[in-house]
């Protein structure tokens, strides 16, 4: 195990470190599933945007975690790009 690997096992020990940690990871893969869809219909940020309706400093936001949108907000992209929305919870 790394150090870095020993470190984050230490701090996820805290609970309050734990949930934020897990929210933050979470937005990174819906980020990062967002990005791909986007890849899979080979469009540029911008065209994602327009196709959606929304400004593309959002799809930015949205791709790097930086966003943490409304399940209205992701029932608005899904639309846009002829999908739709599930949500579960595990």
């Amino acid at each position: 195990m790394t150090n870095y690997e020993k470190h984050r096992a230490r701090l996820l020990e805290c609970p309050e470190f734990r949930a934020g940690y897990e929210q933050e990871m979470q937005s990174l893969q819906l980020g990062i599933h967002i990005n791909a869809i986007r890849h899979d219909l080979s469009l540029t940020q911008k065209q994602f945007a327009e196709k959606i309706g929304i400004d593309q400093s959002l799809i930015s936001k949205l791709e790097t975690g930086e966003y943490n949108p409304s399940v209205q907000f992701l029932h608005k992209v899904a639309n846009g790009i002829g999908k739709t929305l599930h949500i579960e919870f595990r």
